[in-house]
C-alpha cells in the first residue's frame, strides 16, 4: 500500500496489492482521472495516459484558455468536476454565490499524503485501527473569486481492495454561500461497455438485483424519501458484459448515507461514463457563512477482477471489520425471540414470561419484548413519544420484567421507535411544533404517525434522555430500533426560510448525533436497525448497528430473494433474519420449519412466533435449528460468503460459507418448486483449499477440495427426501414445495 506523488509530472498514484488508482493535475490546476482499476506498475510519469485531441476539440466545445484549441473539460475525464466552465456534463457540485453566480473554478493549491484515516465530523465512515491499516490522500482545491477551498480526500487500505472517498467545503470569505449540489466523488471511465447492477424493490419485497445495459444519457436511482428507503439502495456496481460471480471485472459504488441519495452514470457523446454518488441535490440546498465547513458523507469505492463474489468479499470484509463497531463487531450474535407475531398488541406481564420461558427451555438466548409496552399504545394511533412503562401490561416495569426474563436465563431486549411521534399522545400536546411540517399545510400521516424533527437539537436531546433512562432503568442487552415512515411536507420550525432545504440532512446527522450518544453510553447492548423492515439497510446506520432487520417479509422463499441481493454488498451477520409462524404473515405461505430455519441461519438468527402454540415435535426440531446454529454461528459470522445458484435465474438458491482457514464449510440449497422424477444433482462449490479432504457431517463421504470445485458436490435423487411410499410424520412434514438442504464439510483430521 502506498501513495506516489511524480512531482514533475504532477500526479498521484495509490496503490496497494491489487489496485491502482491515479490522478494527474493538467494546465487547469484541477485534477483529472487517468486510470482506477486492477494494479500496474509505478512510474515515475504516466503523462502518456492523458488523452487529449491533437487538434481543436471538435463540435461545439469550448476552451478554458483561448491559445489551446486541443483542450477542452468536456473531453476530459475529471476528479471533481463543476458544470460551466467549458464542462457539459453533469457536474459534481454547484455553489450558488450572493450575486446569483453558479461559475467556480477551483485550482490545485496543496496536497498532504499521511499514514491512517480521519474521522468525519458527524458522520459514520469507515475507519483504521492503527494508522499502518491505510494512507490517505488530501487534495486542497482553491477558489479565489470565493476565497473558499474545497478538500478531496482518498483513502486506500493496505488489506481491502477499496478506496474511500469524500469532499470537505470550507468557507474563508465574507459572504455566504450556497452548495445546492455536493457529491461525494465523481469517477469517470473511458468507455460505457458497462452493465449496471443496483438493488431495487419496495417494502416486504427489498434488495432485488436489477440489471441494465448502460446507454447515453444518465441512468440513475436515488431516493427522495427522507431515507436510503428500500426502493433503492445506495449502491450500484458496473461490470463488464461478460463478468459473472467469479469472472471478470467489476465497480462497486457504496454511500455511507441513510438519508436522499443519487446515485447517476452519464454516457456521453464521447462513450465516457461518468458515475456520482452522493447526497441528492433534489431538494438540497446547504448555506455556508464566513468559516463553515459542509462534510459530504463517505463514498466506498471497490474494484475486482474476480467478479461479483469478488466485489462482495471486498465489501463483507471491510465493513464486517471496519465499519461496523463495538463490543458487537466481534461477538456472536445470541439467538432471539422476538413477541410481535406472537402477541402484537395484546399481552401482558404473565403472557410474555410464559412465552419467555418456553423459549429458554428450547436454547433461546435472549427474549426481545416489542412494541406496545409504552404510554397507553394499545394500537398504532397512539403513544409514539411517550416513552415510559404502560403499568396496566407491566405492572413490574421494564425492570421487574427484564428481571424475571433473566432469572430464566434469557437476555432481555426492547424495542423502540423513537423518531416518531403520534398526535394521540402527551408528547404532541406538550409540544406540537416538533413535527416535520410545514405550517397552514396538511401533515400527511403514514401509519397513523409523524416523523420528530431531528434536524432541532432540543428533539433529540429530549428523546436522547427518554430512551436513554429507559435503558438505563433494567438490565436491556437488545434495542431494535423502529422507523416506520418516510419524509413528507418537509419543513422545520426550528430554521428560517434560507435553510428549510437543508432539513432532510440536518435530520440524519440529528439522528447519527442521537446513536453516537446512545451507543457510546451503552455499549454493551447490542443495535439492530429496522425501518418497516429493510428501509434503511445501508452502511451508515451499520456503522451504529451492527445489525438490520432485512425486511419484515419474514417469507422463507422471499427472504432468498432479499437476503441473496443484500449480500451483493452487506456481509450476511448484518442482516436480521427469523423463523416466524405459517400461513406466513406477509403471503400466507406454508413452509417447512426446516426450510424456514435454513434460510434464516444464513443471518443474524432469531424467532417470531408464539412458540407456546407449536406441538412437541416442532419443539424438538427448534432445539435442534437452534443447536446447529449456536455451533456454526462463528463460522457464518466470520467466513467467506459465496453465492452459487441465484433464485432470480432460476427454482434453485444455492450458497455457502467457507470459514478464512478453508477447513469448515456451510452450504445452504434450496428448491422453491417441486420437480417430479427429477433426477440427480450437481453443485460446484467455491473457495475451497483444493489439497485439503473435506469429510461430510451429514454422511461417511470425503472428497477433496479440487473434485467438489471441479467435478462438484453431487447429490442423490432423493436429496430432499421425497415422500415415496412412506408416511412418517418427519417426511410428510417435508414434502411439497419449499424444500432445503443444509451440507456440513470440515476438514478431515
Amino acid at each position: 500500500m502506498e501513495i506516489i506523488f511524480n512531482k514533475e509530472s504532477r500526479e498521484f498514484h495509490l496503490f496497494n496489492n491489487n489496485i491502482s488508482y491515479i490522478i494527474k493535475l493538467i494546465r487547469t490546476e484541477q485534477p483529472t482521472q487517468l486510470y482506477f482499476g486492477k494494479k500496474i506498475k509505478h512510474r515515475d510519469d504516466f503523462s502518456h495516459m492523458f488523452q487529449r485531441w491533437t487538434e481543436r476539440v471538435g463540435g461545439l466545445s469550448a476552451n478554458p484558455f483561448g491559445d489551446d484549441e486541443t483542450l477542452s473539460l468536456d473531453v476530459v475525464m475529471q476528479e471533481y468536476p463543476s458544470y460551466g466552465t467549458t464542462d457539459f456534463r453533469q457536474p459534481a457540485f454547484q455553489i450558488l454565490q450572493e450575486d446569483g453566480s453558479r461559475i467556480t473554478n477551483f485550482k490545485y493549491k496543496s496536497h498532504k499524503i499521511f499514514d491512517g484515516k480521519n474521522k468525519l465530523e458527524g458522520l459514520p465512515a469507515t475507519y483504521v485501527e492503527n494508522n499502518a491499516e491505510a494512507k490517505t490522500l488530501e487534495i486542497v482545491l482553491e477558489d479565489e473569486v470565493i476565497n473558499s477551498e474545497m478538500v478531496l480526500s482518498y483513502t486506500i487500505f493496505n488489506k481491502y481492495d477499496a478506496i474511500t472517498r469524500n469532499v470537505k467545503f470550507i468557507n474563508n470569505g465574507e459572504t455566504s454561500l450556497s452548495l445546492t449540489r455536493a457529491l461525494s466523488m465523481c469517477l469517470d471511465l473511458p468507455d460505457y461497455d458497462y452493465e449496471m447492477i443496483h438493488l431495487s424493490g419496495t417494502w416486504t419485497r427489498e434488495r432485488h438485483i436489477k440489471t441494465r445495459k448502460l446507454e447515453h444519457g444518465v441512468q440513475e436511482i436515488y431516493s427522495a424519501r427522507g431515507a436510503s428507503s428500500p426502493h433503492h439502495n445506495p449502491f450500484i456496481a458496473l461490470k463488464r458484459p461478460n463478468t459473472d460471480e467469479f469472472h471478470g471485472e467489476v465497480y462497486g459504488f457504496n454511500l455511507v448515507y441513510s438519508g436522499n441519495f443519487l446515485a447517476q452514470v452519464e454516457v456521453d457523446h464521447y462513450d465516457v461514463s461518468r458515475v456520482l454518488l452522493g447526497i441528492n441535490p433534489f431538494d438540497f440546498s446547504w448555506k455556508l457563512e464566513k468559516g463553515e465547513i459542509f462534510q459530504t458523507p463517505e463514498a466506498v469505492m471497490v474494484f475486482s477482477d474476480n467478479g461479483l463474489n469478488g466485489m462482495s468479499k471486498v465489501y463483507h470484509d471491510l465493513y464486517r471489520e471496519r465499519l461496523c463497531r463495538g463490543k458487537w463487531r466481534d461477538a456472536d450474535r445470541p439467538v432471539l425471540l422476538n413477541n410481535w407475531e406472537a402477541t402484537y398488541f395484546d399481552f401482558n406481564e404473565e403472557k410474555i414470561v410464559d412465552i419467555a420461558k418456553t423459549a429458554g427451555e428450547l436454547g433461546v438466548e435472549l427474549f426481545v419484548l416489542d412494541d406496545g409496552w409504552f404510554g397507553d399504545r394499545n394500537d398504532d394511533y397512539r403513544a409514539l413519544g411517550d416513552w415510559f412503562v404502560n403499568k396496566d401490561k407491566l405492572p413490574n416495569g421494564i425492570n421487574g420484567l427484564a428481571q424475571k426474563v433473566n432469572d430464566m436465563g434469557l437476555q432481555f431486549g426492547l424495542w423502540f421507535e423513537p423518531e416518531m411521534i403520534n398526535k394521540n399522545s402527551r408528547l404532541y400536546e406538550e409540544h406540537p411544533d416538533w413535527l416535520i411540517e410545514v405550517k397552514k399545510r396538511s401533515n400527511s400521516p403514514s401509519r397513523n404517525q409523524h416523523i420528530l424533527d431531528f434536524s432541532r437539537v432540543e428533539v433529540v436531546d429530549y428523546i436522547y434522555k427518554m430512551v436513554a433512562d429507559i435503558l438505563g432503568s433494567a438490565n436491556i442487552s437488545y434495542v431494535k430500533w423502529d422507523m416506520n415512515r418516510n419524509m413528507t411536507e418537509i419543513g422545520s420550525a426550528g430554521f428560517g426560510a434560507d435553510r428549510q432545504m437543508e432539513v432532510p440532512h440536518r435530520y440524519i446527522l440529528g439522528l447519527y448525533s442521537m446513536l453516537e450518544k446512545l451507543t457510546s453510553e451503552f455499549p454493551n447492548i447490542l443495535f439492530e436497525s429496522c425501518a418497516s423492515g429493510g428501509g434503511r439497510f445501508d452502511p451508515g446506520m451499520l456503522y451504529y448497528m451492527p445489525q438490520t432487520w432485512a425486511s419484515d417479509n419474514s417469507d422463507a422463499i422471499e427472504r432468498l430473494n432479499i437476503q441473496y441481493g443484500t449480500s451483493l454488498v452487506y456481509p450476511i451477520m448484518t442482516m436480521g433474519a427469523h423463523v416466524s409462524a405459517v400461513p406466513n404473515h406477509q403471503l400466507r405461505r406454508v413452509t417447512s420449519l426446516d426450510t424456514r430455519a435454513n434460510v434464516a441461519i444464513f443471518g443474524a438468527f432469531g424467532y417470531e412466533l408464539d412458540l407456546n402454540t407449536m406441538d412437541s415435535y416442532e419443539k424438538e426440531v427448534i432445539k435442534e435449528q437452534i443447536k446447529f446454529y449456536k455451533e456454526n454461528r462463528s463460522l457464518i459470522r466470520t467466513g467467506d460468503f459465496y453465492r452459487l445458484l441465484s433464485p432470480f435465474e432460476s427454482n434453485e438458491t444455492a450458497w455457502m460459507v467457507v470459514s478464512k482457514d478453508k477447513t469448515e464449510v456451510v452450504i445452504g440449497y434450496y428448491q422453491v418448486l417441486s420437480k417430479s422424477n427429477h433426477g440427480f444433482k450437481t453443485l460446484k462449490l467455491q473457495g475451497l483449499d483444493e489439497e485439503i479432504e473435506y469429510f461430510s457431517v451429514d454422511s461417511d463421504k470425503s472428497f477433496f477440495g479440487d473434485e467438489l470445485m471441479n467435478c462438484g458436490y453431487k447429490f442423490g435423487h432423493d436429496i430432499f427426501n421425497e415422500l415415496g411410499h412412506k408416511n412418517t410424520e418427519e417426511e410428510i412434514r417435508k414434502t411439497g414445495d419449499f424444500k432445503s438442504k443444509i451440507i456440513r464439510l470440515v476438514a478431515k483430521k
